[in-house]
């Protein structure tokens, strides 16, 4: 993927203005010392910025992928962490958290489902749980094949998903092996239920009917972080001839907001075969920081949705922000995203640990 030159090399963007999780700051010098932000920039190759704006990379916070393709292709769109929500099989999984020079990769592995419903038919039958009795073993099954967080995907109760009980047990069992839970929940009973396991992150958001308020308030009150996908929310929308129901979408993803919950970018890109709809991996990522904004947050919330928070909430301390001795993982563009969202499409470069990524075509 790239050379032990490329890494140990010194870059300084000279005359770039540096998004810092507030606003977007006067011109400085940036110095890229091999793989992190360094402060020495003696020795270094020069880059003049001319003034463009340099953001953390961006994390997206709910994809899938299937081979490396797939992460070039996120981290030529400024994508520099990839949060995969299944992959499988563990050898497949290893190969692309080895990879270096290109987007960095963290993975749910292979999820925990019900016997029933969608998943079960696209997933194999190890990701099936019947039962609580068979929480512990599964969890201990993603501990051992790797698993950075573990994927409990729940369906609107008599849908084939586990029963709430057995999410539960699942959400307890991980939860004492230390492993963070991201609960797949897009109906409001689905969602419920997540909330009633225990689940730390719950991704989508129900199409058609707005969350409860109850729900609101439980998200707030146990802390909860909400992924709502809302690309592929509104493409699921738009594919099945009903885009009215996005509405409810954006409405429970505001109110969320409103009321406090720490809200993540993640788009549900994928490449699956047969499924109503397969948001872009990389390019997406854009588009869903545009919803965010119309569903209420500010265009520095957005920012931050797909940087700092993400690093917080998944424990990825070397990254999200523009600090010394943090992860090399950047992306400069044109214009002032904070004036104007769709400026983190005019990509002028990306680095990731430090290695210069090809532009996107």
């Amino acid at each position: 993927m790239t050379s032990a030159a490329d890494v140990n090399s010194k870059t300084v963007l000279n005359n770039v203005r540096v998004f810092d999780g507030h606003r977007v700051g006067e011109p400085v010098t940036v110095v890229i010392d091999g793989g992190v932000i360094g402060t020495d920039p003696s020795g270094a190759q020069i880059v003049e910025a001319g003034g463009a704006v340099l953001l953390p990379g961006f994390i997206d916070a709910h994809v899938h992928l299937d081979g490396p393709g797939q992460v070039e292709q996120l981290a030529v769109h400024g994508v520099t962490t990839a949060l995969d929500m299944a992959a499988w099989p563990p050898d497949m999984v290893a190969s692309l958290r080895e990879l270096r020079g290109t987007a960095d990769v963290r993975s749910a592995g292979l999820p925990v489902i019900g016997p029933g419903g969608l998943h079960a038919k696209v997933l194999p039958a190890e990701a099936v749980i019947h039962g609580p009795d068979e929480a512990e073993a599964a969890v201990a099954a993603r501990v051992a094949s790797g698993s950075d967080y573990l994927k409990l995907v729940l369906e609107a109760p008599g849908e084939g998903g586990p029963e709430a009980v057995t999410a539960k047990a699942v959400v307890t069992a991980a939860h004492m092996q230390r492993m963070l839970v991201v609960a797949h929940a897009a109906s409001p009973g689905a969602y419920a239920m997540a909330l009633d396991a225990g689940a730390d992150i719950v991704t989508h958001i129900p199409l058609g009917v707005p969350l409860s308020g109850h729900d609101v308030g439980r998200m707030v009150a146990q802390r909860n972080v909400a992924v709502p996908t809302l690309t592929m929310m509104e493409g699921i929308a738009t594919a099945t001839g009903n885009g009215g129901a996005f509405a409810a979408a954006l409405t429970s993803t505001s109110e969320l907001h409103a009321a406090g919950v720490p809200i993540l970018a993640g788009t549900d890109a994928n490449d699956t075969p047969n499924i109503p709809f397969a948001p872009e991996h990389g390019a997406s990522l854009h588009h869903e920081l545009e919803l965010l904004v119309r569903a209420g947050l500010s265009t520095v919330e957005a920012l931050n949705a797909a940087t700092a928070l993400p690093a917080r909430h998944f424990g990825l301390a070397d990254r999200g922000v523009i600090a010394p001795g943090g992860r090399a993982d950047l992306v400069l563009v044109e214009g002032d995203p904070v004036a104007d969202i769709a400026a983190t499409r005019a990509i002028r470069r990306v680095w990731c640990g430090g290695v210069a990524q090809p532009l996107p075509s």
